[in-house]
């Protein structure tokens, strides 16, 4: 009697192409053309988790950098400002303030211009 291994083999393909699931044509259907696309979504998944911290503080120092040329001071003499003031806001932090509270944002911007 021949010895296949098939519910094993079946079974690891199941997952691949479970994994392929929303690929464009046989990338979701053919095992092998699956897991060269399941793999290399994987390796970009990395790269690309990097990536998107990189681009949110892109974000967040671009809207903080508007803000402040409202209130008249550019963003590098603003950060500037901070440090010196010992005034520990992080990008994120000070682009949701400038979003969401401007009187508040404009209390930072003198408290830079002051130091």
């Amino acid at each position: 009697m021949r010895v296949t291994n098939a519910p094993a083999s079946r079974e690891r393909r199941r997952r691949r192409l479970k994994l392929a699931k929303g690929f464009y044509g046989a990338r979701s259907k053919l095992f092998r053309t699956a897991t060269e696309a399941v793999d290399r979504a994987m390796r970009l998944a990395t790269a690309h988790r990097k990536l998107k911290k990189r681009n949110f503080r892109q974000l967040w120092i671009g809207r903080v950098n508007a803000a402040a040329r409202q209130e008249g001071i550019s963003y590098s003499k603003l950060i500037a400002g901070l440090t010196k003031a010992g005034v520990a806001l992080n990008r994120k932090m000070l682009s949701e303030i400038a979003i969401r509270d401007p009187e508040g944002f404009k209390s930072i911007v003198e408290i830079a211009k002051n130091a």
